[in-house]
């Protein structure tokens, strides 16, 4: 049987294996139709909707072959017709019928923006010391309007650097605040983007350790062995603290079975292969062990056909299996334990 070729000539099998998966999660639902998208839309959290509508609208054209290898994949019964364009204003559409357009109008304006969250969301990775700084040079009224924006506990921390009679004032009017009107919310919201999170939200504190530990894993084994060694001799604590709190491949044994799982739902399968071609047996059981068999055994040809790889591209592939373990870690859809944390599960 041929492989199928794009337009271009090109293999559609290597146009599609270049998706990650929330791509293919945007372009599953688009190829569902409008009627049953809304449903879908209808049960989602905002923030798995804000991410889906940002895919979809800048997808652009999709060749009908990636949709019939997408359908493959989900094991579907649904066979696409033909090509699907993903742009701002289908998007638009579809989130309208099933969200409403006041819900709409937010989320595509973010995702028509350049920084894909709100200012709401932005002053919530403020550090609470620096945002309390800017807030207390304003009028008690703005201060409680933008802190009946953030999430409660910021709010606590922020409140709690402020100076008590200011704190207490602004506790009084969150009290008694009524709804605000619109343009006085977009007054304040363009203020605070313009005049702070712009500005200052970029000197947010961070321990040096989590930072430097962020870079690490970002290093190449060689890059690493090397930095780390110069560290201890420096610094031997200090190089304590950043190994402690870097995560590397070897640590996906610290996810339970669950975990894997929708860890394994979110990667690209060719990625994990060259993974663990230079990984312990340990995690290569771990991975197996949570697939079907066929899954299971198409894997292990894949590593033993690809022969011969470089480290450089293993240590890669570990890198981005880690990176999207990571980010599901901070969504709390996986839980990675740490050192000396309890495996006793309360049921």
């Amino acid at each position: 049987m041929a492989v199928p070729q794009t337009k271009d000539g090109k293999d559609s099998k290597d146009e599609y294996k270049k998706l990650i998966g929330p791509q293919k999660a945007a372009i599953f639902l688009m190829a569902l139709g409008e009627e049953t998208a809304i449903k879908l839309f209808s049960k989602m959290e905002e923030d798995e909707i804000r991410e889906l509508s940002s895919i979809m609208a800048t997808l652009g054209d999709i060749k009908a072959e990636t949709v019939e290898r997408l359908f493959i994949e989900f094991a579907g019964s649904v066979s696409a017709a033909g090509s699907l364009v993903g742009n701002f204003d289908s998007t638009e559409r579809l989130l309208v019928k099933a969200l409403g357009k006041d819900r709409v109008d937010s989320i595509m304006e973010e995702i028509r923006g350049p920084a894909g969250r709100t200012t709401w969301d932005k002053l919530n990775n403020v550090n609470e010391e620096i945002l309390a700084n800017f807030l207390k040079n304003e009028y008690p009224q703005t201060i409680a309007v933008v802190l009946s924006r953030v999430k409660p506990e910021h709010a606590a921390r922020v409140l709690m650097n402020l100076p008590e009679d200011l704190s207490v004032e602004v506790i009084t009017r969150m009290i008694s605040m009524e709804a605000i009107k619109k343009d006085v919310m977009e007054g304040i919201e363009k203020t605070l983007r313009m005049e702070f999170v712009s500005t200052l939200a970029k000197r947010q504190t961070r321990d040096s350790h989590e930072m430097l530990a962020d870079i690490f894993n970002n290093f190449d084994r060689t890059s690493e062995g090397k930095f780390m060694g110069r560290l201890e001799q420096v610094n031997a604590e200090s190089a304590n603290r950043v190994r402690a709190l870097m995560f590397t491949f070897e640590d996906l044994a610290k996810i339970d079975q669950s975990g894997i799982q929708t860890l394994l739902r979110g990667i690209d399968k060719d990625k994990l292969a060259l993974a663990l071609k230079g990984a312990s047996d340990k995690i290569k059981e771990l991975f197996l062990k949570n697939m079907s068999e066929r899954a299971s055994k198409i894997l292990k040809e894949d590593m033993e056909s690809m022969g011969p790889v470089r480290i450089k591209d293993v240590d890669e592939a570990q890198m981005y299996i880690v990176g999207i373990a990571k980010d599901l870690s901070g969504k709390g859809e996986i839980i990675i334990a740490t050192e000396g944390e309890s495996e006793q599960l309360i049921y």
